[in-house]
């Protein structure tokens, strides 16, 4: 009985700081994607340059549900985007699918 007891919070405890580091993991690669791709050049986590920010885009979508699909499209197309007043292709990710989709998930939790 008293083994349960210190068994329990120690495999509880494991699954945050594994679930955690996970998740660390997957915003570095999500990150080290974007800037590879130099969507930095137009974008900023949490300031406007030419284009949103990381932080505005995922509070444009905060509770929709058709979130993630929209922008996996806007990012694996190349769909006419305004720069300046002027229209402009947006480079698509030059990435595998979940690696996209990893970027997503990133850019959302802002």
């Amino acid at each position: 009985m008293k083994l349960a007891h210190l068994l329990v919070p120690t495999a509880v405890a494991l699954l945050a700081c594994t679930s955690t580091g996970f998740a660390a993991a997957g915003d570095a690669e999500a990150e080290a994607l974007l800037k590879k791709n130099k969507c930095f050049t137009c974008h900023s986590v949490d300031k406007k340059k030419d284009a949103p920010s990381y932080k505005d885009i995922a509070a444009k979508y905060k509770g929709a549900a058709d979130a993630p699909q929209k922008l996996y499209t806007h990012l694996t197309t190349t769909p006419k985007v305004m720069v300046d007043g002027k229209e402009e292709s947006h480079d698509a990710l030059k990435a595998k699918d979940e690696e996209i989709k990893n970027a997503i998930r990133w850019i959302l939790s802002r």
